[in-house]
């Protein structure tokens, strides 16, 4: 008799079952109140320009317009409506747009992650994931293409994974999300990859007369996910865009978000690692064999790669919360339709709260790109000189992008290539000093702007024929001058021993 009057005392209350709206409000807070942290990357700027070029010529480019090295060769963007979206951001409200635009994308990411769990789990197990999830995912929320498509990535996961959960199919109103998802990030590829596993446990866990009728629905809905995949303005060649990254082969090692783990100091990723296998091997908590694969297969991921610890994070738990709710203890939560009008005026009332807040914040906050480490009055300097063929260091090419200056090479990597990128790396880090030569003169270069503490840069300053025109400590710039002389020729002494 307790025991019924308490679930439906708990049914009729409206405050239950907020946890992902609370979560969502929390999480946009506290990204918008840091909004600036979300702009540090250069490419933000790129982007924000590519996605203005897209709006002005009513067409996505087909080849690239942006480097003097690669003017001219296919190029596509998978991530256009992003682009598209943080532009028409940033020409309303200024830099205030893209912050708001990603600080809402990350906030409905983790509202949909925590309504996802929390109808497997309790409240405090859901909050546990979520704070870790939050700190695997930290350092790669910034206000990029892939923030936009987190939310559909929770979407797709959860919905596949709910389908398995029940040993049923997915339901096709899923596909809108994949054809969104192609059209906001490359990332939409390991979408259509995830639906394999899920659909072998799916079929796996059914009983043996289902079997092959589920499998069967599970086939189709993958074929319908792929064509949903192509429903891009590039078709299918923007599946094989993403075979263009993957086989860039020994350049991605080379950059920062493509390199594996590093543990050699304590971070966020191996004290949740280490946590993990503590709460495991204390429980005793067993997951069925194919639940084993792919939490295994995103763990593999996130080692081999940082950027994918936002994977690790984000989809390991809907993978982990009905086999732990089944030994930790879960929760069945029942919405009564009773509450809807009340839910529906404290949604209303928190949208209206935020948006008052966020105008009220952003007109006394100014949100501005964090430039400490771009080459802000190099680049102003540079274009007194009126060059055009300028080699640059690649963490530069997004700011000249923005900033109409034709880099050399920039953040696309997957449009130079593994070799040009690699003899690029190996030239302006002197691994191979007669890169640098030969590609100054492969490119007739008029002009480097490299880092001042690069190898390069030092090596510049004593070679003949270049001469340093501008530097602070975070650019310089050196001029093609076949009068300027750093060094001479010793005298020799035929007499000397």
């Amino acid at each position: 008799m307790t025991m019924s009057v308490a679930n439906t005392a708990a049914a009729a209350n409206p405050m239950r079952g907020l946890l992902p709206l609370w979560v969502g409000i929390g999480v946009y807070a506290l990204f918008l109140l840091a909004g600036n942290r979300l702009l540090i990357d250069p490419d933000t700027m790129w982007q924000i320009t590519v996605g203005q070029w897209i709006l002005d010529h009513r067409a996505v480019p087909e080849t690239d317009v942006y480097s003097f090295t690669m003017r001219g060769q296919p190029w596509i963007t998978t991530q256009w409506l992003a682009q598209v979206a943080y532009a028409k951001a940033y020409a309303v409200a200024g830099w205030s747009g893209p912050v708001v635009t990603a600080a809402t994308a990350i906030a409905v990411t983790f509202a949909l992650l925590a309504r996802f769990l929390s109808r497997r789990l309790s409240e405090s197990t859901t909050l546990v994931f979520i704070a870790a999830a939050l700190a695997l995912t930290v350092p790669h929320l910034l206000a990029r293409p892939h923030v936009l498509a987190l939310p559909v990535m929770v979407a797709w996961g959860g919905g596949l994974i709910a389908a398995a959960d029940r040993r049923g199919a997915p339901s096709f109103w899923l596909l809108p999300l994949m054809a969104l998802w192609a059209n906001l990030h490359g990332g939409f590829v390991f979408g259509l990859v995830l639906i394999a596993p899920v659909a072998l446990d799916a079929v796996l866990n059914a009983e043996p007369r289902e079997r092959k009728s589920l499998a069967l629905r599970w086939a189709a809905f993958a074929v319908a996910a792929l064509v949903a995949g192509c429903c891009t303005p590039y078709g299918w060649n923007s599946l094989l865009a993403s075979q263009k990254i993957l086989g860039l082969g020994g350049a991605l090692p080379l950059i920062m978000e493509w390199r594996p783990a590093n543990f050699g100091s304590l971070g966020a990723f191996e004290v949740c690692l280490l946590l993990g296998i503590g709460l495991a091997l204390f429980r005793g908590v067993k997951l069925p064999p194919l639940r084993i694969v792919l939490l295994l297969g995103l763990l593999h991921m996130a080692l081999s790669q940082e950027r994918s610890a936002e994977v690790l994070a984000l989809l390991a738990p809907l993978f982990l919360a009905a086999p732990l709710a089944k030994q930790i203890g879960g929760l069945e939560l029942s919405n009564s339709n009773a509450t809807a009008p009340t839910r529906g005026m404290l949604l209303a009332s928190v949208a209206v709260a935020l948006m008052a807040g966020t105008f009220a914040y952003a007109s006394v906050h100014r949100f501005e790109p964090h430039t400490r480490g771009s080459p802000v009055a190099a680049v102003a300097a540079l274009k007194q000189f009126n060059l055009a063929r300028v080699f640059n260091d690649y963490d530069f090419g997004g700011y000249l992008i923005a900033n109409g200056v034709a880099p050399f090479i920039d953040g696309r990597t997957e449009l130079y290539g593994e070799k040009f990128f690699v003899d690029h790396n190996a030239a302006s880090g002197l691994m191979e000093p007669e890169n640098l030569f030969r590609l100054l003169e492969e490119y007739r270069i008029e002009a480097t702007l490299m880092r001042t503490q690069s190898a390069a840069t030092k090596l510049l300053d004593h070679i003949d024929g270049w001469q340093k025109v501008y530097a602070d400590d975070i650019a310089t710039i050196h001029v093609r001058k076949p009068a300027a002389v750093h060094s001479a020729e010793p005298a020799v002494d035929p007499a000397a021993k």
